[in-house]
């Protein structure tokens, strides 16, 4: 077959889940027979605003098409966010010269809903991976601008008020009032036709008319896939699929209990959605009369400066506090035989997030927040524990179990389930990719 697999970032410019997820998608296609393309977008900084660069590569024997443009100086920065023309129109020309047997793409952020039109003109069935909440937010993390969890998304009032947030103007005469004055403006706002209220609306109405159109739609999670079904959101085939692991690099993992030191970890963006700072905060509360203790944060620092860099200075004397920085992929087995427990902290809805299953494949014990598809994953008391988002002394008290159980580190690691390879879910994506278009 031939895939053409589109996503919002690639390596090795950009290393998340979803890029991660595409790269080894990609790869277990290829290795498997198969013709892949790559396309995704490499800078939204770039150009004037009315034009398109783009450059071919190749990362790791995978064919890379990397876009850039400037969507802050677009026409119409937000119908450009989620229905991009340039894209589209650079697809539409892909897709005519590749003639693939499916387009697969990953989340829809950045590569826009014109993907999918293209596509669908083009007469090549479309297959969606969703990795975040990008369909029903604005922000993509559902997550509002102060950093309270949304609980009504895709609504184009809460959105705009959400948005309009962000700004100090907007954001402070609310506080201040308890929020009666954001509950004025919405009212103002319907009723004096307002321009992003108008926008947030077609947004809504076009990216939920793309359901209809995409002939399969992969939820990694159940929560994922329960949250879009809440919201009238009905795909021809919507399925639930794990993501697969490459397990060559977490293979003897030798890690080894030790009742004189307790390794922490972290794995991911330092930043404000992922906790850090709740993990941090718990860390400096455990008590340990006769172990030494670490917590060591694997992950770029300078991404977002504004939240790493305060957290840094305020635990810069704290040598059992360690910064590691960025890491290649390649090295995360050896990450793994430096962790006893790995924490996952965050304040969002992760929803099925590639480190826990690395953490199951290497026999690691897992703690995580109680939100969205991690407590699908982690079964509490079996192969780790839940915490309250958010609350660093109910983490404390967790992480203090492993602290005063050092046993807990072995019997919950050998807890772990198994881990389904990338050879697997090629497996069921081809079967998925070969499905006849639903009528």
């Amino acid at each position: 077959m031939k895939i053409l697999i589109a996503v919002h970032h690639f390596p090795p410019t950009f290393g998340g889940g979803a890029e991660w997820r595409a790269y080894r998608t990609a790869r277990g296609l290829q290795e498997a027979g198969h013709q892949v393309q790559v396309v995704c977008v490499d800078s939204i900084t770039r150009g004037d605003g009315h034009s398109l660069e783009h450059t071919a590569t190749s990362y790791h024997g995978v064919d890379v098409r990397r876009l850039s443009f400037n969507l802050k100086q677009a026409p119409d920065h937000i119908l450009w966010s989620y229905r991009n023309p340039l894209v589209g129109e650079y697809v539409s020309g892909l897709l005519e010269k590749l003639e693939p047997d499916v387009m697969h793409l990953i989340s829809g952020y950045l590569m826009s809903g014109s993907t999918v039109d293209v596509a669908v003109e083009a007469k090549v069935p479309v297959v969606l991976t969703l990795t975040d909440y990008w369909f029903l937010c604005p922000r993509i993390t559902l997550v509002r601008s102060d950093n309270s969890l949304c609980t009504t998304p895709a609504d184009p009032l809460a959105c705009t008020l959400c948005i309009r947030k962000e700004k100090r103007r907007y954001r402070l005469p609310d506080q201040l009032t308890g929020g009666i004055v954001g509950q004025a403006l919405s009212i103002l706002w319907q009723y004096t036709n307002d321009a992003l209220l108008e926008s947030l609306s077609a947004r809504k109405s076009y990216l939920f008319s793309l359901f209809a159109k995409i002939d399969t739609v992969i939820s990694p999670s159940k929560f994922l896939k329960e949250l879009f079904e809440a919201h009238g959101i009905s795909p021809r085939h919507f399925i639930h699929m794990r993501q697969g692991l490459d397990l060559s690099k977490l293979a003897d993992i030798r890690t080894q209990p030790s009742n004189s030191h307790l390794r922490f970890g972290y794995i991911g963006q330092i930043a404000k959605h992922k906790g850090v700072d709740t993990l941090v905060e718990a860390f400096q509360q455990l008590r340990a009369a006769d172990q030494t203790l670490q917590l060591t944060l694997y992950g770029d620092a300078e991404q977002f400066p504004q939240f790493s860099r305060p957290l840094r200075k305020q635990v810069a004397n704290r040598s059992d506090i360690v910064f590691a920085g960025k890491f290649e992929y390649a090295s995360i087995g050896q990450i793994f035989e430096r962790i006893d427990v790995l924490v996952v902290p965050s304040v969002w809805f992760e929803n099925s997030p590639n480190v826990i299953l690395e953490a199951f494949a290497s026999r690691t014990p897992v703690v995580v927040s109680r939100l969205g598809g991690m407590t699908e994953l982690v079964v509490d008391g079996e192969c780790g524990f839940h915490f309250g988002a958010g609350n660093s002394q109910d983490l404390a008290s967790v992480l203090q179990r492993f602290v005063d159980q050092p046993s807990l580190t072995e019997t919950l690691g050998n807890g772990s389930p198994k881990v389904k390879t990338v050879t697997e879910e090629v497996e069921e994506l081809l079967q998925v990719y070969a499905t006849p278009e639903a009528e």
